[in-house]
């Protein structure tokens, strides 16, 4: 997460150019490239072992590619001043709540960490943003008190305290049933509605990527197949794709 900065507001575009990424022998991105247009909401799906993860990892800081650039804004980020000038958060795919923690305390933790407002103050953001994500009369709670969907929520709260221009969503759906699986479609539809956040979605729930994206982009094996709207992705007659996206289960007669 990076500082708040009260220059730039709103949500921030996102351009992938060129990335290419291999690990030993083995070239896991194969030539990436997308744009994320500001305040859109961008789902990244695919098998796994497509290498959505290790994009993500990219985009996020923590693998530098072979090849190609990320820019945001169209600015490539390849220096801690530029990166700095934006506020990007990381939903992460367990939550990564710290058990020793109360919820409201760890939703506020990069504010107190880095000090950045008054006790006060921290207090006020912290209630804010819970009850943002429905979780107002969780702050006291234990993360061991909450249920799976409750844990995603409070992650996406956690996020919101920095005011980001751009949230990474990995896997936000994942370990979870079907109810709370919408809650938090819900809740990032609404993050988007009401403050204009950028967002991209790296999951292979197709439920979740069909009800919240703008638009899909679907990978396999280290490459993009498709990019377009919802309606354009069903419609995309490449085998891989449509085996991915209408893959089921066969019952013998």
């Amino acid at each position: 997460m990076k500082s708040p900065n009260p220059t730039i507001s709103g949500g921030v575009g996102l351009i992938v150019r060129g990335l290419r990424k291999s690990f030993g022998d083995q070239e896991v991105i194969r030539g990436i490239d997308f744009e994320v247009r500001p305040g859109e909401i961008f789902v990244i799906m695919g098998p796994s072992g497509s290498g959505k993860s290790v994009l993500l990892k990219h985009l996020i800081g923590l693998e530098t590619p072979d090849a190609g650039e990320i820019l945001i804004n169209h600015e490539p980020i390849t220096t801690p001043e530029i990166a700095a000038k934006y506020r990007m958060a990381l939903v992460f795919q367990s939550g990564a709540l710290l058990n020793s923690l109360t919820v409201g305390e760890n939703v506020g933790l990069y504010l107190t960490e880095h000090r950045l407002n008054t006790v006060e103050e921290i207090e006020k953001i912290v209630a804010e943003k819970l009850s943002d994500v429905g979780l107002k009369d969780a702050i006291h709670k234990m993360p061991g008190e909450l249920s799976g969907g409750m844990k995603k929520r409070a992650a996406i709260a956690r996020a919101l305290v920095i005011r980001p221009q751009l949230i990474l969503y990995d896997e936000p759906t994942s370990e979870l049933d079907p109810i709370s699986s919408v809650v938090i479609g819900n809740e990032i539809l609404g993050l988007n509605q009401r403050i204009g956040v950028t967002s991209l979605v790296v999951s292979h729930d197709r439920d979740l990527a069909f009800g919240v994206a703008d638009r899909i982009a679907v990978m396999s094996e280290g490459k993009i197949l498709t990019i377009g709207t919802p309606a354009e992705v069903k419609n995309f007659k490449d085998p891989l794709v449509q085996n991915f996206l209408n893959a089921d289960f066969k019952r013998e007669n």
